[in-house]
């Protein structure tokens, strides 16, 4: 199976010809997935993981979450990125996040172009790098969805400092929906169980049209009324209500 690629794939290695970080990762798969089509997991290891590095430094656990990486590839990955660690080169994020404007050109570069409605998230780590970005779409034009649970898993597993969601609107209107405010307040309320700092939901539907709601400054609102913190005290208040009666 995939005889004829793979044959390509490693002459052009032998020969040194230029490859994309994607086709190096498809190739140190071949071992690891003699089976399986290795390019559609290589790209999607490194939209996970940023770069070969940061597939090669990842846990375990992580990797399985990857469409076709099993236990046996996630362990072989994992042995090969400990082979790697006495390399100098530090490991590199997608970006650093400092400012504003960062977030709204991150998005932009990450959105433009899409043909279907996609939502992403990006963690951050304590320094402001991105170090890991969760993609879920259900390709359809004007629709995507994730489960509470879904969305739970990811974080409890990437453990990142903050996060920053984005998705898209393919109709040319960024305005919010209600479904786009009760998607916001529920990451709001899974970041504050899991102690993750939530700065931003942009919607994207034009490089000129960003819909932010930190910038709308409905962020605040949100994280004051969907935490813990707040749904303790609500329920403190129905309690002592109830005991008054």
């Amino acid at each position: 199976m995939h005889e004829g690629h793979r044959k390509r794939m490693y002459e052009k290695l032998v020969n040194g010809d230029n490859l994309y970080d994607h086709e190096v990762l498809e190739i140190l798969l071949f071992n690891a997935l003699p089976r399986k089509n290795t390019n559609p997991i290589a790209h999607e290891l490194l939209q996970r993981f940023g770069s070969i590095s940061g597939v090669l430094n990842a846990k375990t656990e992580e990797l399985m979450a990857v469409d076709g990486i099993g236990e046996n590839a996630a362990y072989y990955l994992k042995c090969v990125g400990e082979c790697l660690k006495r390399t100098p080169e530090k490991e590199k994020s997608f970006a650093v996040i400092k400012t504003r404007g960062d977030i709204l050109s991150f998005v932009k570069m990450r959105m433009r172009g899409k043909l279907t409605e996609e939502l992403e998230i990006y963690f951050l780590s304590k320094t402001g790098e991105i170090k890991r970005i969760y993609n879920y779409t259900s390709y359809h034009e004007h629709k995507v969805t994730v489960t509470t649970d879904k969305l739970s898993q990811d974080i409890v597993a990437g453990k990142p400092a903050s996060l920053i969601v984005a998705h898209n609107h393919l109709s040319g209107n960024s305005s919010p929906s209600v479904a786009d405010d009760h998607f916001t307040k529920l990451i709001q309320l899974i970041c504050s169980i899991n102690n993750v700092t939530f700065f931003d939901h942009c919607i994207y539907a034009s490089d000129t049209n960003v819909y932010s709601y930190y910038d709308a400054g409905r962020i605040d609102e949100i994280q004051q009324n969907y935490s813990m913190h707040s749904l303790i005290r609500t329920q403190d208040e129905v309690t002592n209500k109830n005991r008054k009666d």
